[in-house]
């Protein structure tokens, strides 16, 4: 079972910006915890600031993974694009928000990416990445 991660704009910087909202554990020592306890599947992880990078990966793998969780970042409020390319692959995709979206920017209360997921978890920090696993697991 192969399940991908795909974090987008700023993501990378998990730890570091902002905390008070986003935390202090960088998402590579989140990852490394999360593979540990989910030893039997491949989790992979995959992070891009550019939208044509973040499509591309999407394409890549979304005719033959498992699942897909993907935080896009701003991108979720902008990206039609990106939209279009988990319209676009058969492989069942989880939209997670580390901050409560819905309470933030007004802008950021619409996300072009929820109705082409099969799910919407925001609000519930790095947990919010294992529970979208938990649901991609039962899945299948």
């Amino acid at each position: 079972m192969d399940i991908l991660i795909l974090n987008g704009p700023n993501l990378n910087l998990l730890g570091k910006r902002e905390p008070s909202i986003y935390g202090h554990q960088s998402f590579d020592s989140y990852f490394d915890s999360l593979k540990s306890g989910y030893k039997e599947i491949q989790l992979h992880y995959y992070q891009s600031n550019s939208e044509g990078a973040l499509i591309d990966k999407l394409h890549e793998v979304g005719f033959n993974y498992d699942g897909i969780i993907i935080n896009a970042g701003a991108y979720t409020h902008t990206s039609i694009a990106i939209a279009d390319a988990i319209a676009a692959i058969s492989t069942p995709v989880v939209e997670v928000h580390i901050s409560n979206i819905h309470a933030r920017e007004k802008f950021r209360h619409h996300s072009f990416l929820a109705p082409n997921c099969v799910g919407s978890i925001v609000g519930l920090g790095l947990r919010g990445y294992q529970f979208a696993l938990e649901y991609l697991l039962k899945l299948t």
